[in-house]
């Protein structure tokens, strides 16, 4: 299937041609043909299988294309809500690439930075409004942006906006919302009790999309373990990413102020490092994030949250060098790497008062993982791992494999094509924006 069978205008199509994508995934296959129907959506979808694709083309054509706006000043026809900055700053540069031959106007607005801008964008007009439910907020509370000619509503990851104790904002913003006539669409990773829920009270007879199963992770990434004493872990993070100095890494610390101390001692070593998180100013995230989605950096040390909208097609490999207190937590963090059919690599560096929450992500993954020694940091102690799944017999250290590439929009993509390694740092977009609004990570 390509996606002229979709009915998307030339303009539509004309811009994804330009971004090099000719076939949709499995959830844009499934989505599209029901937004332009106008059904409210259900949609459940994991990060990277080019879900914010499949509802910004049909709300493009259903509002720029097949409908024009009413005379007058220009006023929000869209809103698309996010949980984080990084997040909205990603779907942002999606709208804007794909509605590149459109005379369609986007902003965002999310906390971290002043709100006059803001308030000049949306004072100017704009067609389609990208934000965070904090400042969204603040907005309504100030007068300073119109919902009232919200033709669609797009809650994005949705569950994690209820992760993050949006709850209350969220049904404060879709009160403020016009009922009458709304098509609303919910992504979610998963569709847990709170989500059906709000589906329920603010959804009409939502047709459902599931494809990927809760807790799924793509087939394209090789998990693997390597044991090591908590006290040398920081050493055997630098030998992992000294064997490739070029390849992008992005390593999850748990805390903020471990992440700025593996950058410190990162940099001392050589190595171009920055970290994102909750105590970075707007712009140091901003900055960090640009420069290693185009390559000037190439370890990026990030917290859970503040890694939120990472969006690189090619990403190899993610390193965690502390494994997360919540199992699901590990699943987002390593849907950074395997995207669009590529081969992704997610180690972990797991110490012996860890050996509890490796039990829990293997048991929330059901499969092997494989546990390898690094050769000269063997732990004074084996990991004591209980229960099924793999685990068994430390083995030898081997080298990360290099990864596929393929072109497909932020989503998986056949298998078969493989460019020159490395060449991710060329060929990434340029990137705008970043921050998430919500408490601090």
């Amino acid at each position: 299937m390509s996606f002229d069978t979709l009915g998307l205008a030339p303009a539509i199509l004309r811009a994804l041609a330009e971004q090099g994508y000719d076939a949709p995934t499995p959830v844009q296959q499934a989505a599209i043909p029901l937004v332009l129907e106008g059904r409210d959506l259900l949609a459940g979808a994991q990060t990277g299988t080019g879900k914010t694709a499949a509802f910004t083309l049909p709300l493009l054509q259903r509002l720029f294309v097949d409908a024009a706006p009413a005379g007058g000043k220009r006023r929000p026809r869209a809103l698309i809500l996010t949980p984080t900055r990084e997040l909205a700053a990603q779907v942002h540069e999606n709208v804007r690439a794909y509605a590149k031959h459109l005379r369609v106007f986007a902003t965002t607005i999310f906390g971290g930075v002043g709100m006059q801008p803001q308030i000049d964008a949306l004072r100017r007009g704009v067609d389609i409004l990208i934000a965070t439910p904090g400042r969204l907020i603040d907005h309504l509370e100030r007068r300073t942006v119109d919902v009232s000619g919200i033709e669609i509503l797009v809650l994005d990851e949705a569950d994690r906006m209820l992760d993050m104790g949006f709850l209350p904002q969220m049904k404060r913003v879709l009160n403020a919302l016009p009922r009458q006539n709304r098509q609303t669409l919910l992504f979610s990773a998963t569709f847990a009790e709170p989500i059906k829920a709000l589906a329920r009270e603010f959804m009409r007879d939502p047709a459902e999309v599931q494809i990927a199963a809760r807790n799924s992770v793509v087939a394209t990434v090789t998990h693997r373990v390597h044991p090591v004493d908590a006290a040398r872990k920081r050493d055997l993070l630098l030998e992992l990413l000294s064997q490739d100095s070029r390849r992008q890494t992005l390593v999850f610390g748990r805390t903020k102020h471990g992440a700025d101390k593996l950058v410190k001692f990162l940099d001392q070593h050589g190595l171009r490092t920055a970290a994102i998180h909750g105590n970075k100013s707007q712009n140091a995230r901003t900055r960090a994030l640009a420069d290693f989605k185009n390559g000037k950096i190439t370890v990026l040390v990030a917290t859970d949250i503040a890694a939120r909208g990472i969006d690189i097609d090619q990403l190899p490999l993610v390193i965690n060098f502390d494994l997360p207190m919540v199992a699901e937590d590990y699943v987002h963090r390593i849907g950074r790497t395997g995207r669009a059919g590529a081969e992704g690599l997610a180690v972990s560096l797991v110490s012996h008062d860890e050996a509890r929450l490796l039990r829990d992500i293997r048991r929330l993954l059901k499969q092997d993982i494989a546990i390898e020694n690094v050769a000269g940091f063997e732990p004074s102690s084996p990991l004591r791992l209980d229960g099924n799944g793999g685990g068994g017999q430390p083995k030898s250290n081997g080298a990360p494999r290099k990864p596929n590439h393929a072109r497909r929009p932020h989503a998986q993509t056949p298998s078969g094509q493989h460019p020159k390694p490395h060449a991710a740092a060329n060929k990434q977009r340029n990137w705008r924006g970043g921050g998430r609004d919500a408490r601090k990570a």
